[in-house]
């Protein structure tokens, strides 16, 4: 939220625990103040808060996303190997980092609120669901039609910024409807003014 955005840990951190005390069994503020520790590199902060989570039996839905084609739904999570071309899509994925990068996109790790060294982390953030169902996308799309992928969650920064030099380097429009709005990338712009 806004405290994270902002730097305000000590607001956020007061915000999301009357939240918990006001609901106890949602475990949505749990995890915005597990997001903020994590964001704030209070790395154990927010894995006892992970493990209290675990303690009351509290789960959310995982991220996933959804892209159809030829009148079939596609349901891809993260790092997603299960669908028949999978092989065939993480080559994709690989081409099109590679081409989104050499036109300067630098990935943006701060997304990744786990305490693991840079590499994997770059790793991770291109395994998210809606940028694996993006490279199917482009893998079995005409590249004359707009891509359209829905997604449970909200995109994060980085799967928002490669969407915008995906739809640059690809020429390509990309829509992503998330839980907040519709994100429609031309030519390295989106239609929310990048308010993601």
């Amino acid at each position: 939220g806004a405290c994270r955005v902002h730097r305000n840990i000590d607001l956020g951190k007061e915000a999301a625990e009357n939240l918990i005390v006001l609901d106890p069994s949602d475990p949505r503020n749990y995890i915005m103040l597990s997001i903020m520790y994590s964001a704030a590199g209070l790395w154990s902060d927010a894995s006892k808060l992970r493990s209290l989570m675990k303690a009351k039996v509290l789960t959310r839905n995982p991220g996933c996303s959804f892209i159809e084609h030829r009148n079939k739904i596609h349901r891809f999570v993260v790092d997603d190997y299960t669908h028949p071309d999978s092989h065939r899509i993480h080559k994709k994925l690989e081409e099109v980092m590679r081409k989104i990068q050499e036109v300067g996109f630098v990935p943006e790790t701060e997304s990744v609120l786990h305490d693991v060294n840079e590499e994997v982390k770059m790793d991770m953030i291109t395994k998210h669901s809606e940028i694996i169902a993006l490279a199917y996308g482009l893998l079995v799309s005409s590249a004359n039609l707009p891509l359209v992928i829905i997604k449970n969650l909200r995109i994060c920064r980085d799967c928002h910024k490669t969407a915008k030099f995906v739809s640059m380097v690809e020429k390509r429009t990309i829509i992503i409807r998330d839980t907040k709005r519709f994100h429609q990338f031309s030519d390295e712009l989106c239609s929310c003014g990048d308010y993601s």
